[in-house]
């Protein structure tokens, strides 16, 4: 019972959105009762194109995918990934969006979207999505530390400072 204690609360520390990649659990749309999900065949293929930024492609299967799983948080946030890849931020922040309205603790969502909003120079919306994720980890995590350095970067080339 102890060691079922003690991992329960090292997966609290360590977040509850992990990334979605076909190695890896995702578990955007959760609530299934087996501890090992079978990952949806075009969630699976949008995210082999995602890493292959294969952005058309990954579009079109992460489509299917949240047709299949509405609910699927990870899909949407890749899907608003694969969108601003192709510099089509408008469908991006929707995306992103919708991640963040079915898992407001998704901690890939906050960093995608804090870096969208950099990318169209909205320094304010990425600092708040920093502050979402020094929030969500109570340890530095990867999303915060990335977007973090991405924020600086932006602060000395955009604002001079």
């Amino acid at each position: 019972m102890r060691e079922k204690i003690f991992l329960a609360t090292l997966a609290c520390l360590a977040g509850f959105s992990l990334p979605a990649w076909p190695a890896g659990g995702g578990g955007g749309g959760g609530g299934g009762g087996s501890s090992v999900q079978e990952l949806d065949p075009d969630l699976r293929a949008g995210q082999t194109a995602v890493k292959a930024e294969q952005w058309s492609e990954a579009v079109g299967h992460l489509d299917k995918a949240i047709r299949t799983d509405p609910k699927n948080a990870d899909a949407w946030n890749l899907l608003g990934f694969a969108y601003r890849h192709m510099g089509q931020m408008d469908k991006s922040f929707q995306h992103y969006e919708k991640a963040l309205e079915l898992n407001p603790r998704h901690r890939d969502a906050h960093e995608y979207v804090g870096e969208a909003y950099l990318q169209v120079g909205q320094l304010e919306g990425a600092e708040k999505h920093l502050k979402a994720l020094d929030k969500l980890c109570w340890f530095p995590c990867e999303q915060y530390t990335e977007l973090k350095e991405k924020i600086e970067k932006f602060k000395r080339t955009r604002v001079g400072g």
